[in-house]
């Protein structure tokens, strides 16, 4: 791909990957991604952020041949995840001369990942800078967004923060800076909800640091870069804040339509009551589509059929993924049905540890709902009415 000019002397030189739709063997791509690697040519020394994923070697080697790369002095590499990392081999074979420079944390990842012998690297602290004649890059440590090894760089007098992971987003395009916000948002939010949330209070303070910060452009490791600072600096801001919607998701699976009886008619008496409903049938449900509805909503309810004497494993899992991307969702309960028997709600209990979240009185019935069941049903919507007024989502 050809290098694309962000300002003087500075240029992407990444890869676009329009096919890419999953990643970690779990998270949904539907908009493919992109793997962001940036040039900077400065007076004296020059210098490769980050690299691009395995495979896509040649594609960063022409891209450097094109711009008329002869030497490359550092290699900034901002977190040793393999998709920004993984090409840094093929890259120190053309440029023996390159040093690896990057955090400490950083350093130990990419020896166990690529073997890359010691010698190789510069270890930095944070807020450290480097010289390249004409330009300083500062270094900035922020660990736990969404990796230990994070770290940003900031190229001062360009005013470009160089983001890695954070502020990201799955989202393919041949456009260099982010021209549809509405479109950018929904990308930036599914790639928040899936790989940043569990991490929202780190999040709140690195975003803290770069207030103090004069951001012309942020220049993500992912996605396209942001000539409007603000505009996901502020999503984020809302995003990872304490405030939740007047809104309860429902991810649930049904074996023969009783739990299903109970979605539907608890979904209805939550409109009722006025609140917002997002049903996700977790049989066809998008994972990536139910973690961003996470992101904001106030109440999780888990529908949940019983197979033999446990949750249905795809309300095992759903249960498990909540529990694992921690959103700051403020009331749980489960509905469902069982046959003969079982642990259901005691399993699906177990498994939110991780939440700091106040449990709901569960409905859970035997056999398919009877007019007993669904006025208890009715108890449960005016109590999760009842919790978002206390909460002030409700006058």
């Amino acid at each position: 791909m050809i290098p694309r000019a962000i300002k003087d002397d500075i240029y992407w030189v990444g890869f676009i990957d329009w096919d890419r739709r999953l990643f970690d063997s779990l998270i949904p791509t539907p908009h493919g991604t992109t793997y962001n690697s940036y040039l900077i040519k400065g007076s004296e020394k020059t210098v490769l952020i980050d690299t691009v994923d395995f495979g896509k070697d040649e594609f960063l080697l022409n891209a450097l041949e094109m711009a008329g790369v002869k030497k490359i002095d550092y290699i900034v590499t901002n977190h040793a995840e393999q998709d920004h990392s993984g090409s840094l081999p093929k890259i120190l074979a053309k440029y023996p001369d390159a040093k690896i420079i990057t955090n400490a944390k950083c350093k130990g990842l990419l020896e166990s990942f690529l073997f890359i012998p010691e010698e190789k690297f510069i270890v930095v602290e944070d807020n450290e800078e480097i010289s390249l004649g004409n330009k300083t890059i500062q270094f900035m440590i922020a660990p736990w967004v969404h990796w230990p090894d994070t770290m940003f760089s900031y190229l001062k007098e360009d005013k470009i923060l160089f983001s890695c992971d954070f502020l990201g987003s799955h989202h393919a395009t041949s456009e260099l800076f982010v021209s549809d916000e509405k479109e950018v948002y929904l990308s930036a939010k599914r790639y928040y909800a899936e790989i940043m949330m569990p991490f929202r209070t780190m999040i709140k303070k690195h975003l803290e640091r770069l207030d103090n910060l004069d951001i012309d452009i942020i220049a993500p490791s992912h996605g396209p870069l942001y000539n409007r600072p603000s505009f996901i600096i502020e999503a984020y801001k809302d995003w990872s804040s304490d405030s939740v919607k007047n809104q309860v998701v429902i991810p649930y699976v049904s074996m023969h339509g009783s739990t299903k009886a109970m979605v539907e008619y608890l979904s209805d008496a939550l409109s009722k009551e006025g609140i917002e409903v997002k049903l996700f049938n977790l049989e066809i449900a998008d994972a990536g589509e139910l973690l961003m509805a996470l992101v904001d909503t106030a109440t999780i309810v888990v529908g949940a059929s019983t197979m033999l004497v446990g949750p249905h494993p795809l309300a095992y899992y759903a249960t498990y993924l909540v529990n694992a991307v921690r959103p700051k969702t403020r009331f749980v309960s489960v509905i469902g049905s069982y046959g003969w028997g079982g642990n259901t709600v005691e399993v699906l209990k177990g498994l939110i540890s991780s939440l700091n979240v106040q449990l709901i009185e569960p409905v859970y019935i035997k056999g398919y709902p009877q007019d007993i069941d669904f006025k208890l049903l009715d108890k449960l919507a005016e109590e999760i009415n009842i919790k978002h007024k206390e909460i002030g989502l409700r006058r």
